[in-house]
């Protein structure tokens, strides 16, 4: 299943390289997977975060992926200056569409600062650049946020849809234990046309509510875990034509490297999960998600 060889993108960036990261697994790149027989789009990563103190250049990182079958991706900003990184970087590289947002967990930090609507506006300044095609990643975060900041986090949320919804543009999703309520926003608040919950994880009940109202669900290698049965269950009854794949990299990274650095040339070990849990064939799994990201976010050309 896999080469022998780590990207040389990323074959530096060992032990040495990740010290003082916090990580406490292997520090070095996993292997290159053997590339899919149909190039897919990992639609949600972090370029703009390296593991450890070692970034890899754009440029090297796409080719890795585009080596495995991994055409493009799309770079997703968190706050103000991942977000400025988001749009400065689709103009480095035709492989990369942007998405830019506050993350849930940090729209309270701007509200305490007295700084969210002038972040806000900044985002949907930022979000008129046209190789930007989503508004993301916002949300509800329910595992790191509580008190007075989920009632932020529920502004900020809403605040994004209505400017994803103004400027005809995706939302991208973040939804760590709070489903309920993250449905309960998008049809009070009327949801996009394009709407994706990125890093599905939710249940088969989560699944079949996104195949009603026609959302995406993007599987990431947390489909891959041992504890993940909620997730199988989920794409057991996923419509095949809302299904998307990403890493979420550097975070993330699919079984049997758990715990290892993630990055867009891992999206393969993801895509084969995908395919032997729901017996698909492995080259049409990976032309319907191509379709399904183009339909989501527009072409790259």
């Amino acid at each position: 299943m896999c080469n022998s060889l780590i990207p040389a993108a990323y074959r530096s960036l060992g032990a040495d390289a990740t010290a003082g990261s916090g990580r406490s697994a292997r520090q070095d790149y996993p292997p290159a997977p053997e590339p899919l027989p149909v190039p897919v789009i990992d639609n949600h990563t972090h370029l703009d975060f390296p593991d450890g103190d070692s970034p890899v250049a754009i440029a090297a990182a796409l080719d890795a992926a585009q080596a495995v079958g991994v055409q493009g991706a799309v770079q997703v900003g968190c706050d103000l200056e991942s977000s400025r990184f988001t749009v400065q970087a689709v103009d480095l590289d035709s492989r990369l569409l942007g998405a830019v947002a506050l993350h849930p967990n940090d729209a309270p930090d701007y509200a305490r600062r007295g700084e969210l609507e002038e972040a806000l506006a900044e985002i949907e300044q930022l979000a008129a650049h046209p190789r930007i095609r989503a508004i993301g990643e916002t949300g509800l975060d329910f595992f790191r946020t509580e008190g007075e900041g989920l009632a932020h986090q529920r502004y900020s949320f809403r605040r994004h849809i209505d400017i994803a919804k103004r400027l005809d543009l995706t939302l991208q999703i973040h939804d760590r234990d709070a489903h309920d309520d993250v449905v309960q926003v998008l049809r009070e608040e009327g949801a996009p046309e394009r709407v994706v919950f990125h890093c599905f994880s939710g249940d088969e009940a989560l699944a079949r509510i996104c195949n009603a109202a026609g959302w995406n669900m993007s599987f990431a290698g947390t489909l891959t875990f041992k504890n993940a049965a909620n997730l199988r269950a989920a794409l057991a009854v996923a419509d095949p034509d809302l299904m998307l794949v990403e890493t979420d990299a550097p975070f993330l990274t699919p079984h049997p490297h758990r715990g290892r650095p993630n990055a867009s040339y891992m999206v393969p070990y993801t895509v084969r999960a995908m395919a032997e849990l729901t017996g698909t064939d492995l080259a049409g799994l990976c032309a319907r998600i191509s379709e399904n990201t183009v339909r989501a976010y527009g072409s790259w050309a």
